[in-house]
């Protein structure tokens, strides 16, 4: 005669089961989060670099030449310190040269980035002005040389 609920045996199988799945859970579920982070300091690294480049094309604007050579610093975002290295150096192309900038948590962390640009800069830093005679004024508009002909990289990993 067999009675309603489970035997012990059961009960020891149930737990075995649970005991091997759980811990097997949490480790996915740390391993997510783990991912989130990186992803987040990833996307933060790359808002760094970008304005990193972004300062250099406003000051090469301003000094009317390019930058080239090495510098290095701290960016302060989202409350925290990022340290960038900026390599800036001619191509073989005439006025263009190539700059490569490294974003780190750390700074022991530079030969492990976490996120990595590269862009080519044209040294074509030449204002133009244009102007119109007061009877030519409808030819020409809206047309205009646009930004010198960057091209961005993202070598992130």
């Amino acid at each position: 005669m067999r009675r309603n609920g489970f035997t012990l045996v059961e009960v020891m199988v149930a737990l075995a089961v649970v005991a091997i799945a759980l811990p097997a859970l949490l480790v996915a579920l740390y391993q997510q989060v783990d991912s989130t982070a990186y992803l987040r300091d990833k996307s933060i690294a790359h808002m760094v670099a970008a304005n990193k480049l972004v300062e250099l094309r406003i000051l090469s604007k301003a000094r009317q030449n390019l930058f080239t050579g090495t510098d290095s610093g701290v960016a302060q975002m989202a409350e925290r310190d990022w340290y960038w290295w900026l390599e800036s150096q001619p191509t073989e192309v005439e006025q263009f040269s190539r700059v490569k900038i490294i974003v780190a948590r750390t700074e022991e962390l530079q030969e492990q980035p976490l996120y990595t640009l590269v862009a080519f800069l044209s040294a074509d830093l030449q204002v133009e002005t244009e102007v119109e005679d007061a009877g030519e004024g409808a030819g020409d508009a809206g047309e205009g040389t646009g930004d010198a002909g960057e091209k961005v990289e993202d070598a992130g990993e």
